[in-house]
């Protein structure tokens, strides 16, 4: 769970930013400007294009579980109106802080509803991969617009 942000440690935050912008400001040397776009640019553990892209690619679901920090997103079982006797259940692990196909790692599980029960259904391998490249592809393009401005 995420625990909230007290207001001491937001203003102590804030008043070392405010004092590192105001030392570089009396500095003559040129500074190297930021890539902006870079794959490791981040205040998070993970790659923030995909941590951004998987909560996008999720957003329908339900969460129970964010941490960004280890890259973690768990979801809650979630069954589709059209759909309502077969549930769904994902966790998305962020491996690492490059913006890679390697990075990313999508569990599902499935479980479908038989006499009033729920029971493990297999999930399609073809079901994960989408995933994976829905996810991939919208950090692709989250970096991209940094990119272009």
């Amino acid at each position: 769970m995420l625990r909230p942000i007290s207001m001491p440690a937001i203003r102590t935050v804030l008043i070392i930013a405010s004092l590192s912008v105001l030392a570089a400001c009396g500095s003559r040397q040129e500074r190297p400007k930021a890539d902006l776009a870079a794959s490791r640019v981040t205040t998070i553990g993970v790659n923030s294009y995909l941590w951004r892209a998987t909560l996008d690619t999720l957003s329908f679901m339900p969460l129970l579980q964010t941490d960004s920090n280890g890259g973690v997103i768990v979801t809650d079982w979630y069954a589709n109106p059209t759909a309502p006797n077969e549930r769904m259940k994902l966790t998305v692990s962020i491996l690492d802080q490059d913006l890679r196909a390697d990075a990313l790692r999508v569990a599902a599980s499935r479980q479908v509803s038989q006499a009033g029960q729920w029971v493990d259904a297999p999930v399609q391998a073809a079901t994960v991969q989408k995933l994976e490249e829905i996810i991939l592809s919208k950090a692709r393009d989250l970096r991209r617009s940094a990119i272009g401005g």
